[in-house]
């Protein structure tokens, strides 16, 4: 059992609220889980005193980490620090703090530790939340913090053989300004939720711990009929796996291809899992090939391993979310991504 102790500071009041079209002020929540970013932190906080319209409350929550991190969270009074006693990953520390954000607030604004965000950023995503209101998901324009002249992801795509990736990834920022558009599912990295759905769905899948979650859940949302937008006038600064050894690293490959698989498993709906399953298998046999070529055999097949022993427990997640599904078989595939290449 997780527990968890809230810094007991004196409350601070965010102001600049951004009011609906009714008048009414929007109350969000925003989300920090962090583990071991002390390196970026600072700037991350400090972006977030400086939006044009801020969050109702911050909470971040940090996963025991052995770094300053929470030396310099105590530096920033309108954070609310939830410090747990383990490292309980992204996925339960976002739940823990969905949990426990403010009954008024009724959006959740996510945004990883290694997200700098610009003054705008916030204030976009509510603008866009409040005049579109057939959307429930709202994902950012993330730019690569080292060189921001080239996109990080402007959304994420899931492909019919089950692989995921961000769109936009590596390529130039668009000269020209771009339009909002309905995505598959958002990077969690920075994104806004109607607090509602996600209490509906119960959050992100713990079992995940971190990688592939977001898309998990932004799956699982669009399965219930919930839909994504892409708001390219928010704009946030991601470094990317930026405490987690990078994009590439051990720990990444591991939890990444590990849920990979089970992201397919669970959500892939009706026919589509039996039409579409050879594929994915075709996927995962060519990247166990593939990185076994470079010398990091170990690592994938210990992932596909536990991806395997874990399948008894997500076919029984699949089950539940099958049987409350929403939206159609053509709904789902229309959103998928059927490129032969990228």
């Amino acid at each position: 059992m997780v527990s968890f102790e809230w810094n007991h500071r004196k409350e601070y009041e965010l102001t600049n609220a951004l009011h609906s079209q009714s008048g009414l002020v929007i109350k969000v929540t925003l989300v920090i889980v962090n583990w071991n970013g002390e390196q970026f932190l600072e700037r991350c906080l400090s972006a977030l005193m400086a939006q044009t319209v801020k969050p109702h409350e911050i909470i971040l929550v940090d996963n025991a980490s052995s770094d300053g991190s929470v030396e310099i969270v105590l530096r920033f009074p309108a954070v609310k620090l939830m410090r747990l006693d383990q490292n309980t990953g992204f996925a339960r520390g976002n739940n823990l703090a969905i949990e426990a954000a403010s009954l008024t607030s009724e959006w959740i604004a996510l945004l990883n530790p290694d997200a700098f965000a610009e003054p705008s950023w916030l204030q976009a995503l509510l603008e866009a939340a409040d005049s579109n209101p057939e959307f429930d998901v709202f994902g950012s324009k993330l730019l690569n913090a080292a060189h921001p002249a080239l996109l990080d992801g402007t959304g994420d795509i899931y492909h019919v053989s089950g692989l995921v990736w961000r769109r936009g990834h590596g390529s130039p920022v668009p000269a020209s300004a771009e339009s909002a558009c309905e995505v598959f599912s958002p990077c969690a990295a920075a994104a806004l939720y109607r607090r509602s759905v996600l209490c509906e769905i119960g959050g992100f899948d713990e079992d995940y711990f971190c990688y592939v979650e977001d898309v998990d859940l932004g799956y699982r949302l669009r399965l219930l009929g919930y839909r994504c937008l892409y708001v390219p006038k928010s704009v946030a600064h991601h470094v990317g796996s930026g405490t987690t050894g990078g994009q590439h690293s051990d720990f990444a490959l591991y939890h990444g291809h590990r849920n990979l698989l089970w992201t397919f498993v669970k959500n892939m709906p009706g026919f589509l899992f039996w039409l579409l399953l050879p594929l994915h298998l075709l996927l995962n046999l060519v990247s166990i090939i593939w990185f076994m070529l470079q010398g990091r055999g170990e690592v994938i097949l210990r992932a596909k391993r536990d991806a395997l022993l874990g399948l008894p427990k997500m076919w029984r997640k699949r089950q539940y979310i099958q049987k409350s599904r929403v939206a159609s078989i053509g709904e789902i595939w229309r959103q998928l991504d059927k490129r032969i290449t990228k």
